[in-house]
C-alpha cells in the first residue's frame, strides 16, 4: 500500500501490489481510515473457499462471471452485478469458464490485506 491512507491519495494501477488469495485467485488492495478496495481477479474456474469475517464487504463483478454463495444460498452474477455481505455471514466465490474481475469493499478495512 503507498503511503498515505487517510489522507488525499490517488493510486495508479500499476503501484497496487497483488497477492495471492487462493490458487489461481489474487488480490490487490487500498485502503482509507474506514473502507477499503480490493480488486479480485479469478483464474477461469477458481475457488474462494467459504469463510467468514467481522467485515460488512460490498461487491461488483467487472468482468466476466462469478458464483457466489451467501449464507448458503448461491447466485450466477455477470458484469454489472452487485453483491452484499453482511458481517459474520459464510460466503465463498467460484469464477466460470473465463476470467473474472471483481471490486470488493471492505468496511472496516481488513487488517489482514494490509501487506
Amino acid at each position: 500500500m503507498p503511503e498515505g491512507a487517510g489522507k488525499p491519495e490517488a493510486f495508479p494501477a500499476d503501484s497496487i501490489i497483488k497477492t495471492e488469495l487462493s490458487p489461481g485467485v489474487r488480490n490487490g488492495t487500498v485502503w482509507g481510515d474506514r473502507i477499503m478496495l480490493s480488486f479480485v481477479d479469478f483464474e477461469p474456474h477458481s475457488v474462494v473457499d467459504e469463510h467468514s469475517h467481522q467485515h460488512e464487504q460490498m461487491g461488483a463483478v467487472l468482468e466476466g462471471t462469478l458464483e457466489l454463495t451467501i449464507g448458503g444460498k448461491t447466485h450466477t452474477l455477470e458484469a454489472g452485478d452487485a453483491y452484499l455481505v453482511p458481517a459474520n455471514v459464510r460466503h465463498g466465490a467460484r469464477s466460470g469458464p473465463e476470467p473474472c474481475r471483481v471490486l470488493d469493499v471492505f468496511s472496516p478495512p481488513r487488517e489482514e490485506y494490509k501487506r
